[in-house]
């Protein structure tokens, strides 16, 4: 590129200190967001002789009409800085995390008595963050251990109370200690919270080791009935720990990260040890530029993942070392409070561990590209989307979509509608007439429905005459036309016939908004999301095949009722008519050659019938 005097102008006056940089196109679009140690060194870097840049750089270089630079205080607040400005302006040329914004955390509240709760996004409010997770259901899993043997609170009262109240049932059925009630001491409390904390790092060898000094500290001081349920916890957390897989002989905390790269797309596996072991694993995708060198891949990551990580090791293993290594094990080694090493093992255990992380990062990129070659490019990125805005924990392959469609509870009917790989499959379609009496309550008719369809699949896949029935394949993900009322029969049906591995939401009408299990607020897409529009589209076919039956039905009811009026329509002749024609307004569009026609109707009837119709008008 021809660098312009306005530009020489502004790479002479470059400050020396930390920040950010954004380049900009002829148009005043960001292309490009990078940090510095010195911003005069980096930024004067792009505009040298070509011939030491790579072919990205002097692609992005041609590109550049501008550019403009943030000062920050210290090199890790540019860090910081960088990762906001990324996820802003999503710059073709960097490489960037797919939506980890909607990423979910827990978190535990920094209140006098805390509680736990699930949260999209990490603030600055004192609170202790874990995540982000992109597989909920593992998330939702150690969630629930936490709940069974550390009892954290998760009512909304502002404790401590002035006064003490009742303890609520979460207290009688062990799932709450009843600070509320002032039952629990603000150290035992404490000690609870602390017990989470750990069993949410994945730190299960330490959290034992500490549970046993207290369990041993409460039967010297005689407090048997505290001793003994230290001791069951013990014993719980024991058998997830045999479930851990040993991958280092040390106990000191590391994460292990593998990369694969194809093409435009990439993807990293990060492994958690803690203790020695591998205590869990999180996947991400990332876009990227055409075939960037792995270097630059592993420093994207690191930085985009750790600004966003709630827990930062002591070690970080990884397949290459980043693009300013220095720089970011600085800025880890802040975050963290003490020194992070960035290591590159060459051979042994830690070797083992990178490669089989790469291993797996490959075999996600693979699955990935394939489903992309299946079902098309357009289709794969809404899938793939959807998949990250909803942090499911699976590829939606095939989503379910189910609707109600009645008038004033008559002739209520249900569908079910399929689709796979992001198009519809037809052929898999099912019609549902609700058998529900009385009042119209939607409520009650979806769990009809819900509840048939998955206990005639459940019928078929332990039938083994059935080799393939049309409910025996089961979906990755339901959608409930409805928000948090209708998704909450939904996953009722699914607890009460133990189908745990089928994710649900909600999509309400009036604002688009996606109900979640377990949030109490709902999560709102762009409307021009991908995500959102595949199901905008999805929930829309549901109530269109929905209704179509509705009125079929409501047709052929009219056209009942009209003709058991007619003298000589007896029940053989009446069922000749709704076959022939259906509903009441083609039998009343239909002349008296088209009923005469039929071999059940004679002449004398034709008319009498035509005649009546007529009146009915």
């Amino acid at each position: 590129m021809t660098v312009t005097n306005r530009l020489k102008q502004k790479l002479a006056q470059l400050p020396t200190a930390p920040g950010v940089y954004l380049m900009r196109d002829a148009a005043g679009k960001v292309i490009y967001v990078g940090k510095a140690a010195v911003l005069k060194n980096r930024v004067r870097s792009y505009f040298h002789a070509p011939s030491g840049l790579s072919e990205k750089t002097r692609r992005l270089v041609r590109e550049i009409a501008d550019f403009e630079v943030i000062q920050t205080a210290t090199e890790a607040e540019a860090f910081l800085l960088e990762d906001a400005l990324i996820k802003k302006h999503q710059p073709r040329f960097n490489i960037r995390l797919r939506d980890d914004k909607h990423y979910p955390y827990l978190k535990i509240t920094s209140e006098t008595y805390p509680r736990v709760m699930i949260v999209r996004r990490r603030a600055r409010d004192g609170a202790r963050y874990f995540g982000p997770y992109t597989n909920v259901k593992a998330m939702r899993a150690t969630l629930k251990l936490a709940q069974k043997l550390f009892p954290i609170r998760t009512c909304n009262l502002a404790l401590p109370l002035k006064k003490p109240r009742r303890p609520c049932l979460n207290y009688y059925i062990g799932r709450c200690l009843a600070p509320c009630a002032e039952l629990v001491s603000e150290a035992e409390y404490r000690n609870a919270v602390n017990g989470a904390a750990m069993l949410f790092e994945g730190r299960i060898t330490g959290l034992v080791r500490d549970l046993r000094r207290r369990m041993q500290a409460a039967a010297a001081a005689e407090k048997f009935e505290q001793a003994a349920q230290i001791r069951d916890q013990i014993a719980f957390l024991n058998r997830a720990l045999e479930r851990q897989t040993a991958a280092l002989s040390d106990t000191i905390d590391r994460d292990a990260i593998g990369i694969a790269i194809a093409g435009a797309r990439a993807c990293a596996e990060v492994f958690f040890v803690r203790g020695g072991r591998l205590s869990g694993r999180e996947t991400f995708h990332l876009r990227t530029p055409d075939n960037p060198a792995e270097p630059e891949v592993v420093s994207a990551f690191l930085s985009q993942y750790y600004a966003a990580a709630g827990t930062v090791p002591k070690d970080v293993l990884l397949p290459a070392h980043p693009e300013d290594d220095t720089g970011i094990a600085d800025w880890l080694t802040a975050l963290r409070g003490n020194k992070v090493r960035l290591l590159v093992p060459q051979r042994g255990k830690k070797r083992l561990l990178v490669k089989m992380a790469c291993e797996n990062a490959r075999y996600s990129l693979k699955r990935e590209q394939v489903t992309a070659a299946l079902v098309g490019e357009e289709a794969s990125d809404a899938l793939a989307e959807l998949a990250e805005a909803l942090a499911l924990s699976t590829f939606p392959q095939r989503i379910e979509a189910y609707d109600i469609s009645n008038t004033q509870g008559g002739e209520a009917t249900g569908s079910m509608v399929v689709f796979e790989g992001g198009r519809p499959r037809r052929d898999a379609y099912r019609r549902f007439k609700v058998h529900l009496a009385g009042k119209p309550n939607d409520y009650a008719m979806m769990r009809e429905v819900l509840h048939r369809r998955f206990r005639r699949g459940l019928a078929e896949l332990h039938d083994p005459t059935v080799s393939h029935g049309k409910f025996s394949e089961f979906p990755d993900l339901l959608l409930i036309d409805g928000g948090k009322g209708q998704l909450r029969v939904a996953l009722a049906v699914l607890d009460e016939l133990e189908l745990d591995g089928i994710e649900a939401i909600g999509l309400a009408k009036k604002h688009e908004e996606i109900y979640r299990p377990g949030e109490s607020s709902p999560l709102r897409l762009s409307r021009e999301s991908k995500a959102l529009l595949l199901l905008r589209h999805i929930r829309d076919e549901a109530h269109r095949f929905a209704i179509t039956y509705h009125r079929k039905l409501r047709g052929k009811r009219s056209l009942s009722s009209v003709l058991d009026d007619i003298p000589g329509i007896g029940p053989k002749r009446k069922k000749a008519l709704i076959q022939a024609f259906g509903s009441l307004d083609r039998l009343q569009k239909a002349s008296v050659e088209d009923i005469v026609a039929l071999p059940e109707i004679p002449n004398s009837l034709a008319e009498s019938i035509a005649h009546r119709l007529l009146q009915s008008r």
